[in-house]
């Protein structure tokens, strides 16, 4: 079963990570979040969630944004059809996948 994409998009505000690379008070990840969105520096999280899922098929059960390097990246979890978590990373701008592995 697929969650609503204001669901994901719910969930992963609540997971956001940024420069510090420790979880911040989610209304400072949402506002920050909203500003790069707006500014065209990282891809809405529906558009994520579509190359995500282009890449891997599953339900998407967790999202994060984290700045690495001065580069937006978002890692997204997926469980596939036989019960397998994997990691996926996507350049936040572009929605490029990076790296996609099993999660340990």
């Amino acid at each position: 079963m697929q969650m609503p994409a204001r669901l994901i998009f719910a969930a992963a505000l609540a997971t956001i990570v940024l420069t510090t690379g420790a979880p911040a008070v989610a209304d400072e990840d949402h506002i920050a979040a909203r500003r790069l969105r707006e500014s065209g520096e990282i891809l809405s999280l529906e558009k994520i969630a579509e190359q995500a899922r282009s890449a891997k098929a599953g339900e998407i059960l967790e999202t994060e944004l984290e700045q690495k390097k001065g580069r937006y990246i978002y890692e997204v979890e997926i469980l596939d059809k036989e019960g397998q978590v994997w990691e996926l990373k996507l350049d936040a701008k572009t929605g490029n996948l990076i790296k996609m592995e099993i999660d340990d």
